[in-house]
């Protein structure tokens, strides 16, 4: 009993608390759109010069004489040879073709920001005037 009466005794009844306080940082994260990629098509126009090789026909004309050879045959004006003459000509036309493609897709890339915050935090400092004890209870030494 005569303990407990001790411990009374070291008991204030003018108890007061003092308490102590610290800022930390609350980090989050929000997607924000940063910009954006656009991907289209432009047509280019180009002249393309292409050498086309093209046959013809030609008549070729010669004469031989023979002899002044007798002939059973009148002089007359309906008769005639007729020749067709013909050529190659170039006919252009165009087509489409496909000469690529392009695919086009996101991915996540992950880096590290580095945040600079100043955090406050409180400490206790205990001064004393006169002839006052202190027990500190506090294992460290120190307040926080």
């Amino acid at each position: 009993m005569a303990k407990e009466k001790e411990d009374d005794s070291l008991k204030n009844v003018d108890d007061e608390k003092l308490r102590l306080r610290q800022e930390e940082l609350d980090i989050s994260k929000n997607r924000v759109q940063v910009g954006e990629v656009e991907l289209s098509k432009e047509i280019i126009e180009e002249q393309k010069i292409v050498d086309v090789p093209v046959t013809h026909e030609e008549v070729v004309i010669e004469r031989r004489a023979i002899n002044n050879e007798a002939s059973d045959s009148p002089i007359t004006d309906e008769e005639a040879i007729h020749i067709p003459i013909s050529e190659e000509q170039v006919q252009v036309g165009k087509h489409t073709v496909v000469t690529g493609e392009i695919e086009v897709h996101k991915r996540e890339v992950e880096d590290t920001k580095h945040i600079e915050e100043t955090l406050k935090r409180e400490e206790a400092h205990v001064n004393k005037e006169g002839n006052a004890r202190i027990i500190d209870e506090e294992e460290d030494g120190e307040f926080h």
